[in-house]
């Protein structure tokens, strides 16, 4: 029975020890212990802190010491001797992931711009057909709209009432023999020609109302019809327009911006819907006027259309080559990261560990970026599954290191405010 006190004073012992206990590590907890943590953490001067985290929750990092905001807890540091030099992946969960690799290359890749046209008619080889002299149509020999027709080919007759006088005195003087009067029927043959009469309607003078046959000048497309049997026609109006069949234009509006790099004779690739492979061109001329709404000059591009496949109306894309190139490194444009401020890529080094790496971008031509700042050229760059490891990599504090290392920024948030100093986690 007189074990029973012992008993108790033992268990009240421990009671007081573990009371005690507790009520230290409440101090140890508070904000002064964790303003101690830090003044110990950095009076080491051998050992940089890069940031101060809170352990459970450690992609969360702070520019300064003290409470945690998340749990009653210090925040701990992180020191710069504290992070690998890299993210190490078994090869076998590389394969899984299905991490791709590619090399950063130094080439020289001009400026390609790419932008949409649509054809037109060649309108240097437009042809207009009008009478010369008033008439009336007798005939419409082309009544098809786009119907392709040969040179010489008869486009319409008319009649010409208004002829009769000079056409009489050709075939007066046109009977005389003296050398007087055949240098008056060649001074009236040359004017019936001005007023329209071609070669082939001096066989056909016979009497009766003076006919005149207009014909096509140059092979083409009858475009466009304006004239019908019966109407009277004046000097001068329309009545036939013959676009050429054998080459077209493509016109492409390129932004101001770039077109200042592009001269005639610079090369372009046309590719046209339905069309197996695209058509080398070149540039014929760059029009000195800027679209006041877009912004935007035209390029002209004189395409051959020998097999008649093109229309006009048609829609292309096209690729210009701008400035001569310069060398520089690329890369494929899938392998960087960006977060809307900035750009980075994973590395793999020679030891087979990945690690991020800031970058400066510059032109993208095709699927390829320019790099112009970062990158040397030659180094293995990740393309698939760079997005896991750059994860990694803000875990372990590696994208806090780049921070380090660039130059200062504008002094960051305390923890009271709940920013993040660096990257995204």
């Amino acid at each position: 029975m007189k074990r029973v006190p012992v008993v108790i004073g033992v268990l009240l012992a421990l009671a007081v020890g573990l009371l005690l206990g507790y009520r230290w590590g409440q101090r140890a907890t508070s904000p002064a212990a964790a303003s101690a943590v830090a003044a110990a953490a950095t009076a080491a001067p051998e050992r940089r802190v890069l940031y101060w985290y809170d352990p459970m929750v450690p992609q969360q990092h702070f520019d300064q010491p003290g409470q945690s905001p998340f749990m009653d807890m210090a925040l701990v540091p992180r020191y710069a001797d504290e992070v690998s030099g890299g993210v190490d992946i078994e090869p076998g969960l590389q394969q899984r992931l299905g991490l791709r690799t590619a090399r950063a290359e130094r080439a020289a890749v001009a400026d390609e711009i790419r932008v949409s046209g649509s054809l037109q008619w060649d309108q240097s080889a437009e042809r207009r057909v009008s009478a010369r002299v008033e008439g009336l149509v007798e005939r419409v020999h082309v009544r098809t709209p786009f119907a392709e027709v040969k040179r010489g080919e008869p486009l319409a007759t008319l009649l010409a009432p208004a002829l009769a006088g000079a056409l009489a005195e050709y075939r007066a003087l046109a009977k005389g023999g003296s050398t007087e009067t055949r240098a008056l029927a060649a001074a009236a043959r040359s004017r019936l020609e001005l007023l329209g009469l071609s070669p082939a309607d001096f066989g056909n003078t016979a009497d009766g109302p003076l006919r005149i046959v207009l014909r096509a000048p140059a092979d083409g497309i009858a475009a466009e019809i304006a004239v019908r049997e019966g109407e009277t026609v004046t000097p001068g109006q329309l009545l036939f327009r013959l676009e050429s069949a054998t080459s077209i234009w493509l016109e492409a509006r390129v932004p101001q911006n770039q077109a200042a790099a592009l001269t005639s004779g610079a090369t372009a690739a046309v590719t046209i819907a339905g069309e197996p492979a695209p058509r080398r061109a070149r540039i014929d001329a760059v029009l000195p006027e800027v679209d006041a709404a877009t912004r935007t000059r035209r390029v002209r591009i004189v395409l051959a259309n020998p097999d008649r496949r093109l229309a006009a109306g048609q829609f292309a894309e096209v690729r210009l080559q701008g400035a001569a190139p310069t060398e520089s490194v690329w890369l494929p444009s899938e392998a960087l990261i960006t977060d809307g401020a900035e750009a980075r890529v994973i590395l793999r080094d020679d030891t087979g560990r990945f690690r991020p790496q800031r970058v400066r971008t510059g032109r993208v031509v095709d699927t390829r970026t320019e790099i112009v700042d970062g990158l040397a050229g030659g180094e293995d760059v990740v393309v698939s599954g760079q997005f896991l490891i750059d994860s990694e990599a803000s875990l372990s504090g590696l994208l806090t290191r780049l921070d380090a290392e660039s130059p200062p920024k504008p002094a960051s948030s305390s923890p009271d405010q709940h920013h993040r100093h660096g990257e995204q986690p």
